[in-house]
């Protein structure tokens, strides 16, 4: 089970570009609620009706956890203290998270990231507290993966998939993105 999960300003393309190719890659996706209401807005003010609340999210039951960016997505994420618990107890059982553009900065605000390679949306880098930022579209060190920005979001959830045991290559097909595509 892969928890994502949205809390008001996420970034809806982030958020769901990963809930959509996980799925499609055969993996049992949840988006769990951040701030008590089921319904969470995006950045772009699209509304989402999450699959469960942050407290029926449960650690033992998940493989990975992942936050979406966004502002005021990531700092509401991070202004969160029972997401923070949920996030450390994850890391210490080597539990996968994944964070892209701006949510990098909570895995380095609840201390996830000391001593690893990281990424995250340009001009967040200070706030990846404890690693050394990198500027490729996607890093994965250890279990924790961390991506750019909503252009990178089709290869941080292609990358999930893959440390997750799924070999999404038929799904890149199908979905056209081994093609060439650079003549509009």
């Amino acid at each position: 089970m892969v928890y994502v999960f949205l809390a008001n300003g996420f970034e809806e393309i982030e958020a769901l570009c990963v809930v959509d190719f996980l799925r499609r890659c055969g993996i049992e996706v949840c988006t769990a609620a951040v701030g008590g209401e089921k319904v969470v807005t995006g950045a772009h003010g699209i509304s989402v009706v999450a699959d469960c609340l942050l407290d029926e999210a449960n650690e033992a039951h998940g493989d990975a956890f992942v936050l979406p960016g966004g502002l005021p997505g990531a700092d509401n994420l991070q202004a969160d203290a029972s997401l923070k618990a949920l996030l450390q107890s994850a890391a210490a059982h080597g539990k996968i998270i994944g964070a892209i553009c701006a949510a990098p900065k909570v895995l380095g605000a609840f201390g996830l990231l000391q001593g690893r390679r990281a990424t995250c949306y340009p001009g967040f880098e200070e706030e990846l507290i404890g690693a050394q930022p990198e500027k490729a579209p996607v890093v994965r060190d250890g279990h924790i993966i961390t991506s750019r920005g909503v252009a990178t979001a089709p290869a941080f959830a292609f990358a999930l998939a893959e440390s997750l045991g799924a070999d999404p290559r038929k799904v890149r097909t199908g979905m056209l993105f081994d093609e060439d595509y650079t003549t509009f």
